[in-house]
């Protein structure tokens, strides 16, 4: 289960689903003439999620919930669905966009989240959830990415765990020259040697970002295109695993030895203790240069409503329950069927099993150097930076002109949007 921050880049489905059909959920009246309410999930892979929240939709007396799970590209059937009368009542969603928001499509919940409950929400996943001061989605788990490492492979390797990019690079060339008689490698950062999965991360570890607190573009800064050429070098000089049985949201790879460090999913780490008890260990991306910091990505899918939604009261009244009242519920759904930070900072506080080892390490290291994708990093901009990502990861394309050209497309569409305001 992974969300958005980059939650598209981040989400693990899989599992078997529920027909969806073409029926919302919406029609008739519950048995007292209580409303109807349609609720929608994106495809969870972990067992026993899609049971819980139809648990918890049961469990409500003031309307009939009605729960759909929905596979294949959720995004996009949702963001479809919200132009019509026959979408969703409540649902979750990687966002909401700028463009929703603005576009009328989502309804506001400020008046669901008092100042003391707001600001137990992580500040983080929470911030790209308001536009103009005003909450639009509610946020419902945090997931996020990590560096794994075998304590043990980096041990015998006469290897510390790297704290900077260089020592990264350094690391992973040095364990691919130790384990290649087993045919192992030093560093997995996915088949693709890390093109799909690291977005803006090396960015904000060499203390930039995608976009400025005041709106503007930033990485056209030197700095963006030094980090992004540490990346190639990794492929370059064939320290990484590439062609793994499974990709990266998979440990398998990590747990059977085929590599000495992987990037992936916190929710990889209890099938990684299972298989190595303490013989592991989780580190942000390290930071590059002098002015940068580690960085740890995370995203949150949030409840929102629908502003087609033909009882917007009674679904408000719903996502409040839910996610701002049950706090049980929010504490079960994060961590008793995948491994999960609840939004809330006083239940992620408390939770049990995140109180020792890699799994506090991860709390951490996420409530210290997370960052989210912003709501001013338009989907254009990300297209043409994560293609433009590709090419210097894979190809081995010039960094600085490839980000000129994401520069440009960026700035663009940060005009764009003023314009649109």
């Amino acid at each position: 289960m992974a969300s958005g921050g980059s939650l598209a880049g981040l989400v693990l489905t899989g599992g078997l689903a529920t027909a969806c059909g073409s029926n919302t959920g919406r029609e008739g009246g519950g048995a007292s003439g209580a409303p109807v309410i349609s609720q929608w999930y994106h495809q969870y892979g972990e067992p026993g999620a899609e049971q819980a929240v139809k648990r918890y939709a049961a469990a409500y007396r003031k309307a009939k919930v009605t729960v759909q799970w929905r596979p294949g590209n959720y995004d996009q059937q949702t963001a479809a669905a919200l132009l019509t009368d026959s979408g969703p009542d409540v649902f979750e969603v990687n966002g909401p966009t700028l463009d929703q928001i603005r576009g009328g499509q989502v309804v506001d919940l400020t008046d669901l989240v008092s100042n003391d409950v707001r600001g137990d929400f992580n500040p983080t996943v929470l911030a790209p959830k308001v536009h103009d001061g005003k909450v639009w989605g509610i946020p419902q788990v945090i997931d996020t990415q990590l560096l794994y490492y075998r304590k043990g492979l980096l041990s015998d390797a006469g290897v510390e765990p790297p704290q900077s990019l260089d020592a990264l690079v350094d690391a992973a060339k040095q364990l691919a020259e130790k384990l290649k008689g087993k045919k192992a490698k030093g560093l997995f950062l996915g088949n693709d040697g890390g093109a799909g999965v690291l977005g803006g991360t090396p960015l904000f570890a060499s203390g930039l970002a995608l976009i400025t607190e005041d709106g503007r573009v930033g990485f056209d800064d030197p700095a963006a295109a030094r980090a992004l050429g540490k990346v190639h070098q990794l492929h370059a000089e064939k320290s990484l695993l590439l062609g793994a049985p499974a990709d990266w949201p998979d440990p398998s790879a990590f747990i059977q030895g085929l590599t000495a460090m992987q990037w992936s999913g916190l929710w990889a780490l209890p099938q990684i203790k299972k298989a190595l008890g303490d013989d592991f260990g989780v580190l942000p991306f390290p930071k590059d240069g002098p002015n940068g910091k580690p960085a740890v990505p995370v995203g949150a899918y949030a409840t929102a409503v629908s502003a087609r939604s033909k009882d917007k009261a009674a679904a408000k009244a719903y996502a409040k329950w839910l996610w701002v009242e049950r706090t049980d519920y929010q504490e079960d759904f994060a961590l008793s069927y995948g491994f999960h930070i609840p939004a809330r900072t006083s239940l992620a506080e408390k939770a049990e099993r995140l109180r020792e080892g890699p799994a506090a390490d991860a709390v951490r290291l996420a409530t210290e150097y997370g960052y989210a994708e912003p709501l001013l990093w338009t989907p254009a901009a990300k297209v043409a930076y994560q293609d433009a990502l590709s090419r210097v990861i894979k190809d081995g394309a010039n960094p600085e002109s490839e980000l000129r050209a994401v520069v440009r497309k960026t700035d663009a569409e940060l005009r764009r949007v003023r314009k649109s305001a």
